[in-house]
């Protein structure tokens, strides 16, 4: 790498803080892992990526003039999940995996273009190509054996994060807001089933949907996922992840009226039950907002629990 400062884009640098002392010594030994990692693909990492809140995401060049993709992830002991997901999708639904480094948390994808998020698509085409893409990643092979347990982790987790962030927080949303969040969280526990669950992306939202540069096979919607947190869940979980984003979008209009049309073009459009797509949606809401503020992501984390609020039923 050019020897210059290296520019970790401000929520990464903003997240690894939050983890204390291993945060801050991923930052430090960011370099090195850089360097160590431009010799063993023979590439050249170029300027970061903005976009993204748990890693240093880079365009880089191989030696022969090719374009790909570096991620180095913070540490997490889910990242080999994410490396397994890619590798079994083979490009069907997702980006193509084309190297992986366990040990640093790096993985090196296929160069793809903008975000559905930045090439700024009107919302309906957005919902309809999410909801369609995430079909084709469905049909990716579950990792494990689904059971009982596994197929009810996703709800007991968000109930207990929810509950903890906001006594945390010193109950930074109404009382309403978390009791409905908690409700949905138990429906969503009484209606898991390890007959209708799939490996879910987990976190579909536009910004991890890319554009391919070239068409082919396995991205016949033109875009592909990036970064799946690939666990077991029934389908409703991913949708209402989707519909959970649209913030601006709700605070500029009728928010309770363009929610539940955004739900039931979700729901219409890939076969999916809408109220447990509600139900996630509303329950990803108030959790991802919870879990931004707790790493101090004011301005990300603030507009989902307003909007949280004026979807109460």
């Amino acid at each position: 790498m050019a020897e210059q400062p290296l520019k970790v884009p401000a929520l990464v640098r903003q997240k690894a803080t939050s983890l204390g002392r291993d945060g801050e010594a991923w930052l430090a030994g960011l370099p090195e892992v850089l360097a160590g990692l431009e010799e063993r693909w023979s590439m050249t990492v170029g300027e970061a990526l903005e976009g993204g809140t748990a890693a240093f995401v880079a365009r880089a060049q191989t030696a022969d003039g090719g374009e790909v993709v570096l991620k180095v992830a913070l540490p997490d002991p889910l990242f080999r999940v994410q490396a397994q997901v890619l590798e079994r999708a083979r490009g069907r639904g997702y980006a193509r995996l084309l190297g992986a480094d366990l040990d640093h948390y790096a993985i090196l994808l296929e160069a793809l273009g903008p975000s559905m998020e930045q090439l700024g698509m009107p919302v309906e085409r957005q919902l309809e190509t999410l909801g369609t893409l995430l079909t084709r990643a469905w049909e990716v092979p579950p990792l494990v054996e689904p059971t009982q347990t596994a197929v009810e982790a996703k709800a007991r987790e968000l109930y207990a994060l929810v509950s903890r962030l906001w006594v945390e927080l010193e109950r930074p949303c109404p009382p309403a807001v978390f009791s409905q969040a908690l409700r949905f969280a138990e429906r969503r526990v009484a209606a898991a089933e390890p007959g209708r669950t799939v490996l879910v992306h987990g976190d579909p939202h536009p910004a991890n949907a890319l554009q391919v540069k070239t068409p082919r096979a396995g991205a016949e919607q033109g875009f592909v996922f990036v970064d799946p947190d690939g666990f077991l869940a029934e389908p409703a979980y991913d949708l209402g992840v989707v519909l959970r984003s649209w913030c601006s979008e709700l605070l500029a209009g009728d928010a309770p009226t363009l929610a539940r049309r955004y739900c039931h073009l979700l729901a219409s459009h890939t076969g999916v039950d809408e109220q447990a797509i509600w139900e996630w949606g509303f329950l990803e809401r108030v959790s991802s907002g919870l879990y931004a503020l707790a790493f101090g992501a004011e301005e990300l984390g603030r507009p989902h629990l307003v909007t949280a609020e004026l979807l109460l039923d």
